[in-house]
């Protein structure tokens, strides 16, 4: 079959020849012939539907990088992919909405409290009765509060600890309510940057980590969030998970294709679709959220989400007790229930000065 020109390709596909030529230096679409004096490149008329889904996935604003790993798999397999940025997609778009509601009410200065107001806290890590090491960390600071959950064998402990250690820079940085979600933004970069320098240091690894964490200001906090890890908050005697897992069960359940007492017993229920990786191509969730006095906030790994259930939470969290004892109870919770995985928690109450 004749080849065809760049230009006439381009005409075919609806793609600029520019946008060929970086496809091209990407590997995302390597010419079939290029001409060896002139360096002119020719296409096979059976790439047209390569380029197209390319052209395609484009438009869906997915990033280069994923294009090229969709492009390369069988098509059930691609649709699955597809599948689950969709749902990145969606679930950034929420958050972007939930932010915008806050800066409206910011701007509008409405929803600020005249209350002094403060925090008690505590964080505590746990092996549980299986692992015999443990890749979860937790942290509890004056303004952050963090937990994450390394993964991928060898290197998961380092990766958790190093994303936690990256963002506890921000602890001493001056800033006010309206600087939280820039600061937390530039944090998490950063933890996503120390995880690649785990993987480079860790050899025959490619370590991740999930990442939920709290930045306060004092009247609102900020969120940022990733993967499995999760943060609720107990106001009014009512426990609300305020994280959406990234996980493909969560997916399904989103989708209807999965009722939330099925997606415990999923075969898959474990599978992340986003993470802190080190490669740059993270999309944590980032949202603004205004406190109450009273308000008692819970972050945690899956070690301890998957085997408490959110009654046992709440009653836990509504015991009376302090942070460090909470704490410490729902470790117990966790042990009681077979401890199969690490544990990580933070508990958080504000309280009026």
């Amino acid at each position: 079959m004749e080849l065809l020109t760049i230009g006439a390709f381009a005409r075919v596909t609806r793609l600029s020849p520019k946008a060929l030529r970086l496809y091209d230096e990407l590997g995302l679409l390597r010419p079939a012939l290029v001409d060896g004096e002139s360096g002119y490149r020719y296409y096979d008329p059976a790439q047209v539907e390569r380029a197209r889904l390319i052209a395609w996935l484009r438009r869906l604003g997915m990033p280069l990088a994923r294009i090229g790993r969709v492009c390369d798999l069988p098509a059930a397999e691609a649709a699955v992919e597809v599948a689950a940025y969709r749902d990145d997609v969606v679930a950034e778009a929420e958050a972007r909405e939930q932010l915008a509601s806050f800066l409206v009410d910011y701007l509008a200065g409405r929803g600020h409290t005249m209350v002094e107001l403060g925090i008690r806290y505590a964080a505590r890590s746990d092996a549980g009765a299986v692992r015999t090491s443990n890749e979860d960390t937790a942290y509890a600071g004056r303004r952050l509060w963090a937990v994450a959950d390394g993964m991928r064998g060898p290197g998961g402990e380092q990766a958790s600890a190093a994303a936690v250690a990256a963002l506890r820079v921000v602890e001493n940085a001056d800033m006010n309510a309206g600087d939280l979600l820039n600061v937390l933004a530039d944090a998490v970069q950063a933890a996503d940057r120390a995880v690649g320098v785990v993987a480079e240091t860790v050899p025959d690894a490619t370590p991740a980590t999930t990442l939920t964490a709290i930045l306060w200001s004092g009247s609102e906090l900020a969120l940022v969030h990733i993967g499995d890890t999760r943060a609720y908050v107990l106001r009014d005697g009512a426990l609300s998970q305020i994280t959406h897992d990234h996980t493909y069960v969560q997916g399904l359940i989103d989708d209807g294709k999965l009722t939330a007492a099925e997606a415990e017993s999923h075969p898959q229920r474990a599978m992340l679709t986003r993470a802190l990786t080190g490669d740059g191509e993270m999309r944590p969730d980032l949202s603004m959220h205004a406190v109450h006095a009273g308000d008692r906030y819970l972050l945690c790994s899956d070690g301890l989400s998957t085997v408490v259930t959110a009654e046992q939470m709440t009653a836990a969290l509504a015991r009376g007790q302090g942070p460090a004892e909470t704490v410490d109870y729902l470790v117990t919770l966790a042990q009681a229930a077979g401890a199969p995985d690490n544990i990580a928690c933070v508990v958080a109450d504000v309280v009026p000065l």
